[in-house]
């Protein structure tokens, strides 16, 4: 069954290659979904799939990629909105 999760990513999170790095991660594992900057510095991710493959990006996301510093990861499971693809959003 396809789950939907919805991250704020607080911390060094922006000019670190978050996004692309989370791109990657999420293109690995097979997920669908977007990740965008916010005027505040956090960084806002959607990501759809499977349960246990979302409970493993989020996991990556706790630490993100080597020049970031997470503080804070707010995690909600939300519904799907059937994407096809992971983009970056602007």
């Amino acid at each position: 069954m396809r789950s939907a999760v919805y991250l704020s990513v607080k911390g060094r999170v922006q000019g670190v290659g978050f996004r692309a790095s989370t791109r990657e991660q999420a293109l690995q594992l097979g997920l669908d979904g977007w990740a965008k900057n916010c005027p505040d510095g956090t960084v806002e991710i959607h990501a759809e799939g499977d349960k246990a493959t979302l409970e493993e990006f989020v996991n990556w996301c706790r630490k993100g990629p080597p020049a970031a510093q997470v503080l804070n990861l707010d995690v909600q499971w939300v519904a799907t909105q059937n994407l096809s693809h992971f983009e970056i959003r602007r």
